[in-house]
């Protein structure tokens, strides 16, 4: 099953793979095989489904909350109906690539035995691979991840990000970005660098494209520059700093016309510190053991673009094992109500801190957090509101197992009873 489809993959388009993985599944015993990917906002779930061969009867969209299918992605576990036919028993899998929930699995297994759901899972990890490996050529699936159309700042945007999560035995990072059709000036990034990963959030000014130019521009000199070998600090003479090649692009191309306020950090994962430069931004927030909490301060320096000559002074803080780091921009805090009470400060860290004690895994916790914030705002938010969560787990990269490593892809313990379980979806890590 999974070596045919392998090989059939190569030359496959995007289009083909319902019909191709349902060819293949029969091989291990599956059937009635469907497919679904999450939309960009991570509520609801659409049919990945061949144009000339649509499944009759299919559900095309499902919610995430409130379904079975739902509960499946929103827990990592593969999920059963609680009916079982004479043509088999239907299981829901996640579709997990990396820590990236891609979408859901829904098959009819002949076998109901722990082989069976190993088959199934390991056909969940590998649909996983082959989607994100096709989705940058599709706009097939471009358009079925969207529910309304992009303005042009977020097509831009989310092809610049990074995918929303990813995790391995050290860090698990998970991002989101509202309103997610939207976008100005706001975006993300994260990378990896050996022991190193570099965090970044920007706020470019304004609420036009020109804001999303700006903030295009600002990530990518600050890309090109850490990929030259830039730091936080200065290293020696030529070499500018993150921060300084980011403001240098922005003179250059705008004179003083457009800044970007922003937090570049570094958490090195062999010892578990953060190391940050503020650039006229809103200060990190800790979380640590779902009751202590920290907005940790630093002497910020002038937003990049205004050339203020303010001195830029990298700050330090040492984590411990599950503390999460928490970016975020003033659209989440100084967002006002139809009242136009502002969500706050206050607000927004007693959310994080009640969502982070609910033991779920980052990605979930954050779809919550910004599902909250939207519903305080009757679903319109005035300005981009972005926030980037990373948690250091530990030093170790080879420590990926779900319940050692506790990478938040997956519960260690057993999930909530309202979940109808067999066992959890291993094999994803």
């Amino acid at each position: 099953m999974l070596a045919g489809l392998l090989d059939a993959s190569h030359l496959m388009p995007l289009d083909a793979l319902p019909r191709k993985a349902a060819e293949f599944a029969r091989l291990g015993g599956f059937t009635d095989l469907l497919i679904y990917v999450a939309d960009i906002q991570r509520r609801e779930l659409h049919l990945l489904a061949d144009p000339h061969a649509t499944p009759p009867g299919a559900e095309k969209d499902i919610h995430i909350e409130g379904t079975t299918a739902g509960r499946a992605y929103q827990y990592g576990w593969l999920t059963s109906s609680s009916l079982r036919e004479a043509a088999g028993i239907d299981w829901w899998l996640p579709i997990v690539a990396g820590a990236e929930r891609v979408g859901v699995l829904r098959v009819r297994s002949v076998y109901d035995d722990d082989r069976a759901r190993e088959d199934a899972d390991r056909l969940a990890a590998l649909l996983a691979l082959l989607i994100v490996a096709k989705r940058t050529s599709s706009d097939a699936l471009a358009r079925l991840m969207r529910t309304e159309p992009l303005n042009i700042g977020a097509e831009m945007a989310w092809n610049l990000m990074p995918p929303s999560t990813y995790a391995d035995g050290r860090v698990v990072i998970s991002a989101s970005l509202e309103p997610a059709y939207r976008i100005s000036g706001d975006v993300y990034e994260y990378a990896l660098d050996g022991p190193l990963v570099h965090l970044t959030i920007f706020d470019a000014m304004g609420h036009d494209n020109g804001a999303g130019l700006c903030a295009a521009l600002a990530l990518g000199a600050c890309r090109n520059a850490r990929r030259q070998g830039a730091g936080l600090a200065t290293k020696g003479a030529g070499l500018a700093t993150k921060g300084a090649a980011v403001e240098a692009a922005l003179i250059e191309q705008y004179g003083d016309r457009r800044y970007v306020t922003g937090i570049l950090a570094t958490l090195d994962t062999r010892t578990g510190e953060l190391s940050w430069v503020n650039r006229g931004h809103h200060p990190p927030v800790i979380i640590r053991g779902s009751r202590w909490i920290s907005h940790l301060e630093c002497p910020p320096a002038h937003p990049m673009g205004t050339d203020l000559e303010m001195p830029s002074t990298v700050c330090r803080e040492q984590l411990q094992p599950g503390d999460r780091i928490v970016l975020y921009t003033d659209g989440i805090t100084e967002a006002r109500a139809s009242d136009y009470t502002e969500f706050g400060l206050e607000r927004f860290t007693d959310l994080l801190i009640r969502h982070h004690a609910d033991g779920l895994p980052v990605p979930e916790t954050l779809r919550r957090l910004i599902k909250a914030v939207l519903d305080y705002h009757d679903g319109h938010l005035q300005d981009d509101a972005t926030v980037l969560i990373c948690e250091w787990l530990s030093p170790n990269v080879d420590n990926t197992e779900p319940a050692a490593a506790l990478t938040g892809l997956l519960f260690s313990d057993p999930p909530p009873a309202s979940v109808s379980t067999t066992r959890p979806a291993t094999g994803h890590a």
